[in-house]
């Protein structure tokens, strides 16, 4: 059975020329890819709304793909980061990057 997913290139393109068209220039890079990651929707958040309040209640709602998760644990392992360090920085708890990193050894 094929994995429904959202077109969210078309989804964050029409919301920026709907209500955000200030921001096309800085959003354009990453919706001109031709696969968006889960990162990449993340980062196309921040850019359209920037870091909020809301950010703690927000976070539980989001979700990795296996993709994600390899591309984080690799940025950790390039830039020789902590659990620590990698969960500030890409707003998740350590207890996940530690259950990743004992799934997906990189």
């Amino acid at each position: 059975m094929e994995k429904l997913i959202p077109d969210y290139r078309r989804i964050y393109t029409d919301m920026i020329l709907k209500k955000y068209p200030e921001k096309l220039d800085n959003c354009n890079m990453i919706l001109q890819k031709h696969d968006l990651s889960s990162l990449d929707i993340i980062k196309l958040n921040h850019l359209i709304f920037g870091y909020k309040d809301q950010l703690r209640s927000n976070q539980k709602h989001r979700s990795y793909d296996q993709s994600a998760i390899l591309e984080i644990l690799k940025y950790q392992k390039k830039n020789e980061l902590s659990n620590m360090q990698v969960a500030n920085q890409f707003k998740l708890s350590r207890n996940s990057l530690a259950k990743w990193k004992k799934l997906y050894t990189v």
